[in-house]
């Protein structure tokens, strides 16, 4: 697991395991939100698992599915939802960390610039500037 500062409140991560989550416990996490579905590979710990492990670490776990490139309105609204709802450092993983750092982008857009969100973006490691148009409209509410 590879952790990717956003914010001071907010990271990605790529694939994360069981003995991860006692990692991120000890690294001050209290959130972590899964938006990878089961299925995607076979190596990959089914969400349950994770749920359960995180849960019984005292982890607050919210699973948010989200298959690459297909993010909606509703997904977004989510995932906005989840990461105010705490005042404790967030983690969001996927497979390479591109969809949670995606969904964080979208759901800041209607309060951050469109250049300050790729510049934080670029700044994690990730690319987005191919989701530009989207925040600068349609979630931009």
């Amino acid at each position: 697991m590879e952790i990717k500062s956003v914010t001071a409140d907010f990271s990605v991560a790529d694939q994360v395991t069981g003995d991860d989550l006692v990692a991120l416990k000890n690294a001050g996490f209290g959130t972590v939100i899964c938006n990878r579905p089961d299925g995607e590979a076979s190596e990959q710990p089914s969400a349950a698992a994770l749920a359960e492990q995180a849960r019984s670490l005292g982890l607050n776990w919210y699973w948010l599915p989200i298959t690459p490139g297909q993010f909606t309105s509703a997904n977004v609204s989510e995932f906005k939802q989840l990461v105010s709802a705490t005042d404790e450092p967030v983690l969001a993983f996927c497979r390479t960390g591109t969809r949670s750092i995606t969904l964080w982008a979208l759901s800041q857009a209607a309060k951050v610039p469109s250049e300050q969100l790729l510049q934080q973006t670029t700044a994690a490691g990730y690319d987005l500037s191919k989701l530009a148009p989207m925040l600068d409209s349609e979630f931009r509410q």
